[in-house]
Order: C-alpha cells, then structure tokens, then sequence
C-alpha cells in the first residue's frame, strides 16, 4: 500500500517556550502518528490537528501517517510492531480498540496487552438520522419499524462497523425490530440512500449529517450522548427521546506499542493536557460536533478501553458479527 505523509507545521520544530521533554532526550527527532483509517475522513481530521497541536509542543515535527484497511487493524498493527520508543505512535479508534477485538474471528493484536495508553482526545457522538419522510421523532419511529416488521431497511458503512453496531445497539434497548440492514462500503453513499428514500435510516455522525439536516435533506432525530451539542442544542439527546442510557459515539486516542516507557508517556500525556485545554482546540472539535475530552490521562485511556470492549462485545455477539 503506499503511504502517504502529511508534514504538520515543518517549522515547528524549532523550540518554543513551555516545550515539554523528558529528562532532555525525547522527543529528539520526527515523530509518526499512525492514523488507521483514510485521509479527509473524521479520524484523519482530528488526527492531523492533534498533530499540529502536539508539534507545537514537542518541538518536533510529528506526522500523521495514514494506513487505511481491515477496519483499522492494518494501521493498529502498524504501530504494535514498531519499536516502543514514542516515535510511532497510533491515532485509534472505536473500530480498532472497541469492536475489532471481538468482531475478529482472529484478531491481528491484543487491544489491551499490544498498546500503551498515552492519553484520550475525543469522542465522537453519533445521531440517529433518517429520511424527512419518516416520523419526527424517536419513539414514532420505533412505533413504525414495529408496526411494519420487514417493511423498512437501516443503512451502514458497513457489517461491523460502529455504524452497523450503534443501530443493533438501538434496536435491543427499544425492544427489539424487526428491520433490514442494508451495508455499503463507507458511510457516504449509506447516506445518500438515505437521502434517496432508498433506505428510511442510520446512525452517522453529527459532523457529517449537520448541514443535511438544516437543508432539509434528511432529519436528524436525536443525539446519542448525555448532553445535548453546542452547536445544535435543538436536537434531543436520545435519552431524553426516551431511550434510557442510550450513547453510541467512535473515538479518538493516542496509544503507544507495548512497552513505551513511561518517561515517554509523561511527556505526550503532559502535552496532550495542554492541547485539551487549549481553546482552538476546544472550539475546533465544538465545530465538528465532537465532544473534548476533560481527563486525558493514561490511566482514565486504559480503563476507557475496556469499558468500551466490554460494552460493545455482547452487542456484537448478539448481531452475529464475524469478521475473518
């Protein structure tokens, strides 16, 4: 596969005041941020600002390597293999370090004993989205799929995705329904079905549907996270739909291989506290509707993961998800 670089504010690398280091020695030269997924998507968006952010601190330059395939785990292997010295590092995701340990049949690394938690960037909340056509609401959706079984089909970027996940997750937490699932290669041309009238609904996130929803293409029911987004208040929480403790978002850390030093982890895990209190930063993941994270630390990013495979095992268990 051929890999593409992107150089993150090359000048940087000439110190600035508040650089963080260890003990004087790292980081000394150019450091990867392994994003596992494509470029211009939602994990490379965020992965390259965090990189510019992080360049600015480090004094020296860090680039985000995209290695897209297997729903991340080309990437996740990528940096599991790489010497444990901070100079790779890995950008995960939900794919790679809440679903792809369960959904594998034989999966290519251990999310938890293969990586060092460094710190937690972001999550990413997903809204339920459907066709103008359908019912305004959560619960009259849920009456129409029940009402109808077999008659409605749900779209997703594709079988296992958290797309795919997030919608199994609805329907067991409403009761149950009876509807088709519809996988496509990416979220984009799921959506323009949707928008088609080709399928009634899906998960997405909100960064991506927002302007649909406000032009009127597709309607945007309910917000899959505790609180409402800044940047839409209008738009319910699913919980307040009636969907008791209902959340489904991707996210975004920063881990390192097995066996980074923990001098090496103080240093990232330092400058990625001051780049989540950073303004820009705050406003930038506000205007794309992700939500900043408040604790960064290693130690809240290692028990988020495996919060998150635990959450999402029996949920991909009981969709029959097996991926060779």
């Amino acid at each position: 596969m051929k890999r593409r670089q992107f150089i993150i504010a090359g000048a940087s690398a000439i110190a600035a005041p508040g650089i963080v280091r260890a003990e004087g020695k790292y980081p000394e030269r150019t450091i990867r941020l392994v994003v596992p997924f494509a470029p211009a998507g939602p994990t490379d968006i965020i992965g390259r600002k965090a990189a510019e952010k992080l360049t600015s601190l480090l004094g020296q330059t860090m680039i985000v390597e995209n290695k897209a395939g297997a729903a991340g785990s080309i990437g996740a292997v990528e940096a599991k293999n790489a010497k444990p010295d901070g100079y790779t590092l890995l950008f995960a995701t939900s794919s790679t370090h809440a679903i792809n340990p369960t959904a594998y049949v034989h999966p290519a690394y251990d999310a938890v004993k293969d990586f060092t938690p460094i710190s937690s960037i972001c999550v990413n909340p997903l809204v339920l989205v459907t066709h103008p056509s359908m019912p305004d609401s959560v619960p009259g959706l849920v009456d129409l799929m029940k009402k109808n079984p077999g008659k409605y089909s749900y779209a997703s970027s594709g079988n296992g995705s958290i797309l795919h996940l997030a919608t199994e997750y609805f329907k067991r937490e409403v009761g149950g329904m009876d509807v088709v699932h519809v996988p496509y290669k990416g979220s984009g041309p799921a959506l323009q079905d949707v928008m088609a009238n080709n399928v009634a609904w899906m998960f997405e996130t909100f960064s991506t549907t927002l302007q649909q929803h406000r032009a009127g293409k597709v309607r945007i029911l309910a917000y899959a996270y505790p609180k409402r987004a800044p940047i839409a208040p209008e738009i319910p929480t699913m919980i307040e739909t009636g969907v008791k403790g209902y959340e489904a978002y991707t996210f975004n850390l920063i881990l390192g291989p097995a066996g980074t030093p923990k001098a090496v982890v103080d240093v990232i895990d330092q400058a990625s506290r001051k780049i989540m209190s950073d303004p820009d930063m705050v406003k930038f993941l506000d205007d794309i509707a992700a939500v900043p994270t408040t604790d960064t630390s290693p130690e809240r990013t290692a028990k988020f993961i495996k919060d998150e495979i635990a959450k999402w095992a029996p949920v991909i268990k009981a969709a029959g998800v097996r991926i060779e």
